[in-house]
């Protein structure tokens, strides 16, 4: 059977339809070229490729690049310090970049020039350098948007992310304009592995926190639309750690018509996971395989095809544990002691056909097909006894640190069997037009997707409680032991069975317009649009359901004054409709309801974006105030990673915040960021009244800074620093939300890495010289969670024998790591 579904997964991608490409249009750079006492250099050298400019005695310059994909420029001068700038502008677009040259800045990374309609839209661009050079846990682009206002974590060890009060399932994430899926299985941040996205591969990051515009997809929360980067010549990117490793190798055919480039990763999280509380026999494999390949046989067709394979396996043995906690007069301790393993599997396969054709400049139309294929496994039966009590704390006893005196004594036994195999289908067709000499532009999509689930669902947990076995929470049965005995059935304390056979097919298209003016010497930029998605549940023992439609219109105004100070004002609003997904589908108890609503939130977004100089070094300052109004709420309990939906639409909700973020050249040359959010959601079930959310996270500060020695510019240093308040969770495994509002504590992580670039005097070394060889070439340090902070995910639950008190262990993360890494470029 899966031998027959992969033979038709190869051979969709086969014959998937290839159709048209993409003329490359122009655009031109243009400016002056200053030394650090403001003097005109003459005759410095700005290249791209095989095309050179010089500047004249005046310091003027102009060059032609092509539009719509990302340019390097290089200024370099034989006196003075090479300058890179990237660039991406639209067709037609004149760009004015100034350059200022010197002998002393060292330069870090490049500085990235884009087209001003990335600012106009609220968008977040990201420097890939700082994503593949920044320290954490879970490498990646998430890594680096969790340091951003707005998007906070408390998980380490997983890629998802909370935007704005949203939850893992209400964040978009694009590769090359295709949508990419999380797992459905994965409970916990460990098991995660991988996030889909290879740094070594992308070209670029774009990220919207919210208010985004009517071409970007249905979700409530965010946008994460990343590209991958076409190869201009052969290259090798190889990097190895105690962590893992990658190689990617690129390259491009001699007539310029072929390029790929291919990635494979290798991680191990052993390092983290035995540096918790819980002693283990952890074996772990998470490995992937990507690849993008293009072909241009002309200048108006483009064919390129993008694929990964995954397969991470989860084998995991715990032993022993033991938490300490409650206060220096009262220290009390839980000690468990397991038995049983866990298995798990998570297999993918992704293969997607992109075509472009471009009719002429000002029409372009493109043709996306793929599919997703997951095969997913989770098998464990853990069995644990505990012992809650007090610890000996008298220094020289034999048993300092042990449990002395118990409390509660208890067991509890879990079992699971639950196996899912999904297969997600897309068919879309795009198009971009500029209309009356590019001043307005016309977006358009339709897509279809069918999505097929076969569920099967078999966990239950028993607990046993100083010997008497505890019922669920929403048994009736009357149950006062000891003083009386039990004469009920004994059911587990949780108990999911349920198989599904599911297929959803869904009809979704957007049309959006943008266009520019000016009032007065003020610049408007203008966006409308909407969106339409329709679905249909059918599936075994589905009889009753019905199609639904969602409407979705958004629009974007962003004003430019014509001030002196350089701001832009934006405000943006819209609805955003989340159509349900097959986990939102299904209750905590696995029956699938096929009538659950699209949640449906309003999105009201003011923002202001500031440019200015601080030392004669650019910084922008970035203030984003938001309301989210939400309804139709498919509320939740979330526990690690493992959201499970209760699938009623019984809830409304809101959100509201202030971001704020501060980034540019704190050290010349280099780019950091501080960022400051505040925000508060709450949610109202079946008008019970309003409580927090499980993502109500209010504050958080981020702060990602580079910085390299003055008198030892070979070293660089990259801190990775986040705080947020503590989120509400920690309860009893479906128990009431209204009835346990407590919060887990403040998360509390620093992340710092070293690097020494062997490659950084390349220019002074004689030709011949080993070094020379790489582009890059460093021995890189790593010190994960700096201050060794001891961070909760969830709480463990466990009564007094005595007292018939329920207590909330926390459950830690990951302790102080250190990791060393070296990473070369050919």
């Amino acid at each position: 059977m899966r031998t027959n579904k992969f033979f038709f997964t190869l051979l969709f991608f086969a014959f998937s339809c290839i159709a048209f490409a993409q003329q490359n249009p122009t655009a031109k750079v243009a400016g002056v070229v200053l030394d650090e006492n403001n003097r005109p250099v003459e005759n410095a050298s700005i290249s791209y490729q095989t095309k050179t400019a010089t500047t004249d005695k005046n310091g003027f310059y102009e060059i032609t690049v092509p539009a719509n994909q990302k340019v390097v420029l290089v200024f370099t001068h034989k006196n003075l310090k090479n300058i890179t700038a990237t660039f991406q502008l639209k067709p037609g677009e004149n760009f004015e970049f100034h350059v200022m040259m010197n002998d002393k800045a060292e330069q870090l990374q490049d500085v990235v020039i884009t087209s001003s309609r990335r600012r106009v839209q609220g968008i977040t661009s990201i420097e890939p350098e700082t994503i593949r050079k920044n320290p954490s846990a879970m490498p990646g682009v998430e890594s680096v948007i969790k340091t951003f206002a707005g998007v906070n974590a408390n998980n380490e060890l997983s890629s998802g992310y909370n935007v704005r009060g949203g939850n893992y399932d209400e964040n978009l994430v694009y590769v090359n304009e295709i949508e990419v899926y999380r797992p459905f299985l994965v409970r916990s941040g460990q098991q995660e592995g991988l996030s889909f996205t290879n740094t070594d591969m992308v070209q670029n990051v774009d990220f919207s926190a919210g208010g985004f515009q009517a071409k970007y997809g249905d979700k409530m929360a965010s946008v994460l639309d990343i590209t991958y980067r076409k190869p201009t010549k052969f290259g090798i990117t190889a990097e190895a750690s105690f962590l893992g490793g990658s190689v990617t190798g690129e390259g491009i055919s001699k007539n310029k018509k072929w390029s790929a480039i291919t990635g494979i990763r290798y991680r191990d999280n052993s390092l983290f996971v035995n540096s918790q509380e819980t002693q283990t026999n952890f074996r772990p494999t998470f490995m992937d395989v990507q690849t993008n390949v293009n072909f241009s046989p002309n200048k108006r067709w483009q064919f390129s095809f993008l694929g990964n394979a995954s397969q991470n396996r989860y084998n995991y043995q715990p032993l022993t544990r033991q938490t300490n906690f409650g206060t220096i007069d009262e220290p009390i301790a839980l000690q468990i002691f397991y038995d049983g393993q866990e298995k798990d599997r998570y297999q993918t396969l992704f293969g997607a056909f992109k075509t472009t054709f471009t009719q002429n400049e000002n029409n372009n139309y493109r043709l996306i097909t793929s599919v997703y294929h997951t095969q997913e496994q989770e098998y464990f039966d853990i069995y644990a006894a505990y012992f809650l009590g007090e610890v000996d704390t008298n220094i020289g006893s034999e048993t300092l640190g042990e449990i002395t005196f118990s409390q509660g004594v208890g067991s509890q036994l879990n079992h699971a069997r639950n196996d899912l195999d999904a297969l997600f289908i897309n068919a879309e067709v795009k198009g971009t037009h500029f209309i009356n000499n590019k001043k307005h532009q016309i977006d358009w999509g339709f897509k279809y997707t069918r999505e097929n689930i076969r569920d099967r669902i078999v966990e239950w947990e028993v607990i046993d409680s100083a010997g008497f076995s505890l019922n669920p929470p929403d048994f009736d049965l009357p149950n006062d032991q000891p003083y009386n005995p039990y004469t009920g059935p004994l059911v587990p304390y949780q108990n999911v069975r349920a198989t599904n056979f599911i297929d959803i097919d869904r009809l979704s298209g957007f049309a959006q317009w943008n266009t520019k003016a000016n009032i007065g010497n003020s610049q408007l930029w203008v966006t409308a649009g909407t969106r339409f998605h329709n679905w249909t549940v059918s599936g075994d023992g589905i009889s009753n359901a019905k199609s639904q439609t969602v409407i979705s219109p958004r629009a974007q105004l962003a004003l430019k004054p014509d001030w002196d100070s350089d701001m832009i004002f934006r405000l943006a609003a819209g609805f955003y409709h989340q159509p349900p997904l097959y986990r939102e589908l299904r209750d905590r108890n696995g029956i699938v309801n096929p009538n659950v609503k699209a949640q449906q939130s309003i999105h009201f977004v003011l923002s202001n974006d500031y440019n200015f100089k601080m030392n004669n070094r650019p910084f922008k300052l970035v203030s984003e105030a938001y309301y989210k109004t939400m309804t139709d709420v498919n509320t939740y309990t979330l526990e690690n990673v493992r959201i499970r939906y209760r699938a009623n639409n019984d809830a409304e909700a809101y959100a509201y915040g202030l971001d704020m973020r501060l980034n540019g050249e704190f050290v010349p040359g280099t780019e950091s960021w501080l960022s400051f959010g505040y925000m508060k959601t709450e949610e109202n079930q079946n008008d019970r009244g309003f409580i927090a959310r499980p993502t109500d996270q209010r504050l958080k500060f981020g702060i990602l800074f580079q910085d390299y020695m003055p008198n030892l510019p070979n070293m660089k240093l990259y801190l990775n620093l986040v705080y947020n308040t503590g989120l509400p969770g920690g309860s009893p495994s479906y128990a009431d939300a209204y009835t346990y509002q407590t919060r887990l504590r403040d998360y509390r992580r620093a992340d710092v890495g070293f690097s020494y670039v062997l490659t950084e005097r390349n220019n002074e070394r004689p030709d011949g010289h080993w070094i020379k060889k790489f582009q890059d070439l460093s021995i890189g340090f790593e010190i994960f969670n700096l201050f060794n902070n001891q961070n909760a995910i969830t709480n463990t639950w466990v009564r007094d024998v005595y007292t018939k008190n329920q207590y909330g262990i926390p459950n830690y993360m990951t302790t102080r790591v250190f990791n060393v890494k070296l990473t070369a470029k050919l």
